[in-house]
């Protein structure tokens, strides 16, 4: 978004209190932010993709999360999609004068990952990724498609991830969470030719 946008126009903003007998989260998202990233997790390699998913897309995201790590992370990795989802969904409102679509390819050294993104309130997720390992550190990459599954049903938004070719498996999901930031944050730009909501329908 241009400075002039960012300046006309209030901050769209969404957050989130969620506590379950598994996770305690409280989230925070700013879509018109400044790559500004507060993150205390459970899940070390998890913060790590946020931090690359907040600086890229230029967005401003503060999340507290406490989870049953004892068992896994599935459960903090999972629910803090869905907060995130819903903090985006919060923040975009009616989505009055988005571009709503977006394609964006981004490289990490061996590893090319693309993210299509179109912001359409009918929720649905397809990655076609092979992953080298099962784990990147203690973090298991099967929470990869957990994550963005879960954002992209609570966000309702149509996600597409596709990871073409890569030998390393941190790289390939590094090069998925940058694609993310940098296509929502087209996606949700502000465009002075649209009028109104971008679709026929009159309602996103």
């Amino acid at each position: 978004m241009s400075e002039t946008n960012r300046e006309s126009r209030a901050p769209r903003q969404g957050g989130i209190d969620r506590k379950t007998n598994e996770t305690n989260i409280k989230l925070q998202f700013n879509v018109d932010g400044t790559g500004i990233s507060e993150l205390s997790t459970d899940v070390p390699f998890l913060n790590h993709m946020l931090d690359l998913f907040t600086k890229h897309g230029q967005f401003d995201l503060k999340v507290d999360a406490e989870g049953d790590i004892d068992i896994d992370d599935h459960h903090t990795t999972e629910d803090i999609g869905i907060c995130l989802g819903h903090a985006l969904k919060e923040a975009l409102g009616d989505k009055r004068g988005i571009k709503r679509y977006a394609n964006v390819f981004i490289p990490m050294d061996e590893a090319l990952a693309q993210v299509v993104i179109d912001i359409s309130n009918r929720p649905h997720f397809e990655c076609r990724a092979q992953f080298p390992s099962a784990q990147v550190g203690s973090f298991t990459t099967e929470l990869v498609q957990e994550f963005l599954w879960k954002f992209a049903l609570e966000a309702r938004i149509t996600l597409h991830v596709i990871v073409h070719y890569g030998q390393n498996t941190h790289h390939m999901v590094e090069a998925i969470f940058k694609a993310l930031g940098r296509a929502l944050d087209e996606a949700t730009t502000i465009d002075p030719r649209v009028q109104g909501v971008p679709s026929t329908k009159g309602v996103l």
